[in-house]
């Protein structure tokens, strides 16, 4: 019997540390996706020239969002990380400086903006190019790639020239 309660308790440990770190918002967002300050460029990626943040990873707009003001909190951030920075994001290889600016979040922290869009990255996406997040339909409402232009990149990843095909996530 005490066998059998020492191996629970063990066992009751284990899923507790996972849970924990499966839970921590350093897992994702801590890395290279957020930083002092940043270099927003333009990246050849499946989708064409996308926006990218300093780590090389697509940035996404969130149609839900209203202006400049993020509607993605929450577990909507853990899966959408915003890209934050303590100051003003450079602008580097075709980009438009006076596009770029922050916001504040809901959590004091300030947030890359191009063309009013408040920038993302998607957790799924695991490397530079990748495009994963395009057209996702998550928390609400799509997500898109952004283009030098500071609109959204309506191509479907691997469609070569364009479409509005829908992707099949939800969340």
């Amino acid at each position: 019997m005490k066998r059998h309660v020492a191996l629970i308790l063990v066992a009751a440990a284990a899923v507790a540390l996972v849970a924990a770190g499966c839970g921590s918002s350093k897992s994702y967002s801590a890395g290279s996706r957020q930083g002092t300050s940043g270099t927003v460029s333009l990246a050849d990626t499946d989708l064409g020239k996308v926006l990218v943040g300093p780590n090389g990873r697509t940035l996404y707009l969130f149609e839900k969002d209203t202006g400049a003001k993020s509607a993605c909190t929450g577990g909507c951030a853990a899966a959408w990380p915003p890209l934050t920075t303590t100051g003003k994001p450079s602008a580097g290889s075709g980009i438009d400086a006076a596009m770029l600016s922050v916001t504040k979040r809901p959590d004091g922290k300030s947030q890359a903006v191009y063309a009013g869009h408040p920038l993302y990255y998607y957790a799924s996406d695991t490397k530079a190019g990748d495009t994963t997040g395009q057209q996702v339909d998550a928390f609400g409402a799509e997500w898109y790639a952004v283009s030098g232009a500071g609109g959204k990149v309506e191509k479907s990843p691997g469609s070569g020239s364009g479409g509005s095909a829908q992707g099949g996530y939800r969340y």
